[in-house]
């Protein structure tokens, strides 16, 4: 799922992707990617609705639940921005932020953002 992930961001490395990644029993499951309809895809992203809507719709058919948010960041590190921070929904799930800007290594880190407090979560992958 990382190297699916990974690559999913280097497809499109100069617009940031986003999507959700479910889960089963705790463990990682599945990811669906939204489409980005933000107006600056390349700084920003923004999940389109009805695939919000669709994706949590299938992940409720198939018995999982939510268990991360992931973005892309084309030219800026693996953390989260000021409008990451503002915008986060669902305070109790993993934020991934996976970053392009380094070369020849893809860096991908983990928050959970509550109250616009960012706590890192280490990733075990």
């Amino acid at each position: 799922m990382v190297n699916q992930l990974l690559h999913y961001a280097q497809q499109t490395e100069a617009l940031e992707i986003c999507g959700f990644i479910s889960s089963k029993d705790g463990n990682p499951a599945r990811l669906y990617p939204v489409t980005n309809i933000a107006l600056t895809p390349e700084n920003r992203f923004t999940m389109d609705p009805a695939g919000q809507i669709d994706a949590l719709r299938r992940m409720r058919e198939r018995s999982e639940e939510l268990f991360a948010i992931y973005h892309s960041h084309p030219a800026s590190p693996a953390s989260p921005s000021v409008i990451d921070v503002e915008e986060a929904g669902y305070p109790e799930t993993l934020h991934l932020i996976i970053s392009l800007n380094t070369k020849g290594v893809l860096e991908m880190r983990g928050y959970r953002i509550k109250d616009n407090i960012i706590t890192e979560v280490p990733l075990s992958i």
